[in-house]
């Protein structure tokens, strides 16, 4: 069963992945098993795919770098809640597909709770406690299947919520 990997506030993306552990510098077999290495350096060792990290405000500020986020895809963390995202961050985990989740759940949960997320509908279940987090729009929802935005565009030809036929409008347009 997933668990709660739980972070403070102001987690910048050298603290998710060091600079010194990018692909290029470490390698892209195994950049991702430094996550977290100077914070806490048992995570990459200890989590299990779909392990849900709880954090603090403003998750992943400092910079754009992808390999951030990427790390934490190749580990396959199932979704992130956190009360503010650094906004570029924030668009770096939703095109590789990696659920984000605005919520302040950091006075509620702890390291280890068991949990299971719904990423659809946005509930996250511990034990007898449930949580309504806002649910994902459907065009999100939609690349989230397919496992990101470009895994999306690339079967579809198109970005999640564009209509089928470029002639056609989108769900809620005018006809």
């Amino acid at each position: 069963m997933p668990r709660i990997w739980k972070f403070g506030d102001g987690v910048n993306t050298d603290d998710i992945l060091p600079g010194k552990f990018a692909p290029f510098m470490a390698g892209e077999a195994v950049f991702q098993t430094f996550a977290f290495h100077y914070i806490r350096p048992e995570f990459a060792a200890q989590m299990r795919p779909g392990d849900v990290l709880i954090g603090g405000r403003n998750w992943g500020l400092g910079s754009s770098r992808e390999y951030a986020p990427q790390a934490l895809k190749k580990l396959q963390i199932g979704g992130i809640i956190a009360p503010s995202f650094a906004r570029i961050h924030y668009r770096n985990l939703l095109n590789l597909g990696i659920p984000a989740f605005e919520a302040d759940l950091t006075g509620v949960l702890e390291d280890g709770d068991e949990v299971t997320l719904d990423v659809d509908t946005g509930v996250l279940t511990r034990g007898a406690d449930t949580f309504q987090l806002p649910p994902p729009p459907e065009f999100l929802r939609e690349a989230l299947r397919e496992g990101s935005i470009l895994a999306f565009f690339k079967r579809y030809g198109r970005f999640p919520g564009e209509p089928v036929d470029p002639g056609e409008p989108m769900d809620g347009e005018a006809r």
